[in-house]
């Protein structure tokens, strides 16, 4: 039988593969829509192309938002089968949110059926304003989420007497002071990764020849979309950043990797923690004291004023924050260039060499993500709770942890390929068949004279 240590890993992992499944499913869930409703618009002034894709990308948008559900219930039953420590003692804290989460997941999911029955059956000025519930609630739904991970990071909303968890607030729980920032930096990640991926398949598309008017419309529209974000979200990040010398210092430490408290800070460039000292990185006098804290003269707090017991894995969080910066530094930085490129006559677009790096920015958006979910957890262990409640006092003390884990690293993958197959034949049968309707690739054929049956005749059926 495993040991306390290799329960509390086990479930650590799980937890940490299931949210990274399913965060990059969110990020569609809560921007997709916008974006289908940009260019669903612009179909209705004119353009033909536009309303393709946007239906289109409707029928992918439903398939991630299926799958997404899968994760996502999975995700809400770890929560209670993994940290019953946590939620038998603080669920009444931060139940409303999880609550308002439901609602908002069955109202997307309403809306998603209607938007896609209601192709040809609706007006089209109604038909449209059928995305925005949709939007709504997928950016309701993620606050509600992330608003309980803020909590997890600046608790609020109860008191403890006693051992007792007393006065409750669950709206002071839910609005905590972290819950704007965090959101605000995680919904502009969500368009940053939904911009860059859609603009990645549509440039993977014109690499291979693909070069038609709805390849460079998708594309556009996509990198526009990517292009607001990857500007707005440096300044985002920097402002999140700055709060944390007050409320997690320790975090902070870590990100900087500085192992003592110091005026005019070095920002460390890579680099690791050996026995206290900083090695192999490069440093730049003074710069983490002005980007962590406004300015050279304010102290850094260092790793020295936390407990050891308390230190979270400096080595781990410093490097994926920076993966995080390098990252999301490089996505905001190609943005401008293409727009300058463009105004200035030429067109990046019908470069090989461009389209590449845009195929390449729709995984490292992917990856920035993952990375700056990364620093924020490992950053606050040993606490799931800051200084409120340790990791090891809300894992389960039950058995099979492992067992889960590994039916769950099995299932995921089984999804992350049923899904990716799954979205390459609908791309491979629209080319197939141009703009006609995908036909049901199984059934009784279609009634005659029906869009369905042209469908069908020509796939063969």
């Amino acid at each position: 039988m495993l040991g306390d240590a290799g329960q509390l890993m086990a479930a650590r992992y799980q937890m940490a593969v299931s949210l990274g499944f399913h965060i990059v499913l969110s990020c569609f869930g809560m921007a997709f829509p916008a974006l289908i409703y940009l260019i669903h618009r612009r179909g209705l002034r004119g353009d033909a192309d536009a309303l393709v894709l946007a239906k289109r990308w409707s029928k992918a948008a439903a398939v991630l938002f299926a799958v997404g559900a899968v994760s996502g219930t999975v995700l809400s039953f770890e929560m209670g089968l993994l940290w019953p420590g946590m939620m038998s003692r603080y669920g009444d804290v931060i139940g409303l949110p999880f609550a308002l989460e439901g609602i908002a997941f069955f109202i997307e999911a309403i809306f998603i059926g209607i938007y896609l029955f209601g192709w040809g059956r609706m007006s089209p000025k109604v038909h449209l304003m059928t995305l925005i519930p949709m939007i709504a609630a997928g950016v309701v739904g993620s606050f509600c989420i992330v608003s309980v991970n803020a909590w997890m990071n600046s608790p609020s909303g109860f008191r403890v007497v006693g051992g007792r968890v007393v006065d409750i607030d669950p709206l002071a729980a839910m609005f905590n002071n972290a819950v704007w920032l965090q959101f605000l930096h995680m919904f502009v990640a969500a368009y940053m990764v939904v911009g860059f991926v859609v603009a990645g398949v549509y440039a993977s598309g014109m690499i291979k020849g693909r070069r038609d008017r709805l390849h460079r419309l998708g594309f556009t529209a996509a990198f526009a979309m990517a292009t607001v974000a990857a500007l707005v979200q440096p300044l985002i990040g920097h402002v999140a950043g700055m709060r944390l010398a007050e409320h997690q210092p320790a975090k902070l430490a870590a990100m900087e990797l500085a192992p003592v408290t110091e005026k005019n800070a070095p920002l460390v460039i890579g680099g690791i923690l050996i026995d206290g000292e900083v090695r192999y990185g490069i440093e730049i006098p003074g710069l983490s004291s002005l980007l962590a804290r406004g300015w050279f003269n304010r102290p850094v707090p260092g790793l020295d004023q936390v407990p050891k017991a308390d230190r979270p894995p400096a080595n781990v969080v410093h490097n994926s924050f920076q993966i995080m910066v390098g990252i999301g530094t490089a996505l905001a930085l190609l943005p401008p260039w293409f727009w300058w490129r463009r105004r200035r006559g030429r067109r990046p677009i019908d470069s090989n060499r461009f389209l590449r790096i845009a195929v390449v920015a729709g995984p490292a958006a992917v990856l920035a993500l993952e990375a700056g979910w990364t620093t924020t957890e490992v950053g606050r262990q040993p606490w799931i709770v800051q200084d409120v409640l340790r990791v090891k006092d809300a894992v389960t003390p039950n058995g099979g942890i492992w067992i889960s884990l590994s039916v769950i690293v099995v299932l995921y993958l089984a999804l992350g390929m049923i899904t990716g197959a799954t979205l390459r034949s609908m791309s491979r049968r629209w080319r197939d068949n141009g703009e006609i309707d995908l036909p049901t690739p199984y059934g009784p054929p279609a009634p005659p004279g029906t869009m369905a049956a042209a469908a069908q005749r020509v796939s063969g059926r």
